[in-house]
């Protein structure tokens, strides 16, 4: 077990001192769960194969999961790739720093460990001030998938990361919680035309401004072969998912609630926010119906309340999905392993 240390940043000029130490870690091959806007992230060198073996086993995460890179600005990432398409300082003008990572081909300085075997790598700028801090302050692009135990709910402040990595990981560096809530939109330069691997809070319809071309691959909303090499996390494996089994429920409310009256046993219930008062169960909300950037905000702490409450089934409430609501959408479709009941 690891002396676990936890550095609470309230102002870059203020914990100057805290980030720098944070910082040290990262450089010498340490391990430091970060905030971004996204998600808290596991962060490590990304030029060092074990630092990035260590990421892996701290997570307990399968080793062709890839990881994404993240940098502070756009100059970083010429040494990490073979290849920068004119697309990409297009996107970078309109999405950076911000939620979206694009996958390029990798350059021989990307270690396999990081980019999960594959000859490809999935880079990201955060726009949380302290990550991109941390990353100027470590001297190196910076390895960092979600904070938490492979499989679980991500993490989306300093405390879930604690719940889940303390003595596992070098520092958790507290900088409250996270904007967004769901982890980057995913998607490939590699593939012609572009696709979306994995929805973020940049949507399909803002990207399509940029790549009028862009689509939604397949495996956004359907399962991917265990046998399958992808090229962004969460792609494949149970995702996001609390120990609970969880069921989801499309339909209005009034149809969900019919529903909810007739189930037997002992279940809790994931709904929108006010709807609680109508519903004969324990009921943990997620959010606004009609607000899915509130959805995204709330849905993995709601995920982790699941298992907090000794849940054992969950039927949760799904609503048509559309901008980051496919992100809420998509990452509910894994925490049941797709299980899905349909009442229209």
């Amino acid at each position: 077990m690891k002396q676990t240390k936890l550095f609470k940043i309230e102002t870059i000029e203020k914990d100057r001192d805290q980030l720098q130490k944070a910082a040290d870690i990262l450089a010498r091959g340490g391990l430091v769960a970060i905030p971004t806007e996204t998600v808290y992230g596991l962060a490590a060198n990304a030029l060092d194969p074990e630092a990035a073996k260590a990421i892996y086993a701290a997570k307990g995460r399968p080793s062709d999961n890839p990881l994404i890179v993240h940098v502070s600005a756009v100059e970083e990432i010429r040494p990490l790739v073979t290849e920068m398409p004119k697309e990409l300082f297009s996107l970078a003008e309109k999405f950076w720093p911000g939620p979206m990572t694009v996958i390029l081909p990798k350059s021989r300085l990307v270690p396999k460990e990081t980019s999960g075997g594959l000859d490809t790598v999935a880079i990201r700028m955060p726009s949380h001030p302290v990550a991109r801090e941390l990353i100027r302050l470590a001297g190196v692009p910076l390895a960092a998938p979600s904070a938490n135990l492979s499989g679980s709910p991500s993490p989306t402040c300093a405390q879930h990361c604690i719940d889940d990595l303390d003595g596992r990981v070098d520092a958790i560096v507290d900088g409250g919680e996270c904007e967004v809530g769901v982890e980057s939109t995913v998607l490939t330069l590699c593939s012609h035309p572009p696709k979306i691997l994995r929805p973020g809070a940049v949507t399909l319809e803002q990207l399509s401004q940029v790549l009028p071309d862009v689509y939604m691959d397949e495996g956004v909303f359907g399962q991917v072969g265990d046998d399958v090499k992808v090229s962004s996390p969460g792609m494949k494996y149970r995702h996001y998912s609390p120990k609970a089994r969880v069921i989801l429920v499309k339909g209005d409310f009034e149809s969900f609630q019919k529903f909810i009256q007739v189930q037997e046993g002992e279940f809790g219930v994931l709904c929108f926010q006010g709807e609680e008062k109508s519903l004969p169960k324990v009921c943990i909300p997620y959010g606004v119906n009609g607000d899915p950037a509130s959805q995204a905000k709330h849905l993995f702490d709601a995920l982790r309340q699941v298992d907090e409450d000794n849940l054992k089934l969950v039927y949760a409430r799904v609503s048509d999905s559309e901008g980051i609501g496919q992100a809420v959408y998509n990452r509910l479709l894994r925490a049941a392993a797709f299980e899905q009941i349909d009442l229209e």
